[in-house]
């Protein structure tokens, strides 16, 4: 039971639709309702300004970190030995893309994936937001940054031999990749949304 009720509380963490409610709360604005319409990060980011994006983003790393801890917090084992925190954060992950609290819609799950790593692997975790920064300054692209980061993620996981690490990178790359098929379509038509910083948005604004 103890088990089970960790994991119910794990998703709910997972759950928790952080953009929705600072939007709410702080601006009297709905982020489902603009921009890309995403609860994320990035649309956090374009809808309410820099401040509320960066928060949002520490929150939903911080979902994974926590649910991710759990086990080893509350002393909980299971048969996947030293796999068992990856099955919270996988739960956690499960509850932002399918939220009890916003009919059971949610976001991409890249900030809570990567809370997940921080908490079981910090050392990968740090090499894939190196990743991913660089990347962001490069493309000035988040969708293509995460896809990309994800992907190479997964490959570097190789390297610590870590069979349950690179089985979890590479179906979130998958998950990552299937949640951004319309970025894709819109980076192949060259209409995908920039961060207003970076070489990709000075190489844009040079082409105009």
């Amino acid at each position: 039971m103890k088990l089970v009720g960790l994991l119910i509380l794990a998703y709910l963490l997972g759950a928790i639709p952080n953009g929705v409610w600072i939007g709410k709360f702080f601006f009297k604005t709905d982020i489902r309702q603009a921009g890309s319409g995403n609860i994320g990060t990035t649309n956090t980011y374009r809808v309410l300004g820099p401040y509320a994006g960066t928060t949002v983003m520490v929150l939903d790393i911080a979902k994974g970190t926590v649910a991710t801890l759990l086990p080893t917090w509350f002393h909980v084992t299971t048969g996947l030995g030293t796999a068992t925190p990856l099955l919270f954060g996988l739960f956690a992950i499960l509850g932002h893309t399918v939220s009890v609290f916003d009919h059971f819609k949610g976001g991409k799950a890249v900030a809570t994936s990567a809370g997940m790593l921080l908490a079981y692997n910090p050392i990968m975790f740090v090499i894939a937001a190196s990743l991913w920064v660089s990347l962001i300054y490069w493309t000035s692209m988040v969708s293509l940054a995460s896809m990309v980061a994800f992907s190479l993620v997964t490959v570097i996981s190789l390297f610590f031999r870590d069979p349950y690490l690179t089985g979890i990178a590479v179906v979130l790359t998958i998950f990552v990749f299937y949640r951004h098929r319309t970025n894709i379509t819109r980076i192949r038509q060259g209409t995908e949304s920039m961060v207003p910083f970076g070489r990709g948005y000075r190489r844009h604004r040079t082409s105009k």
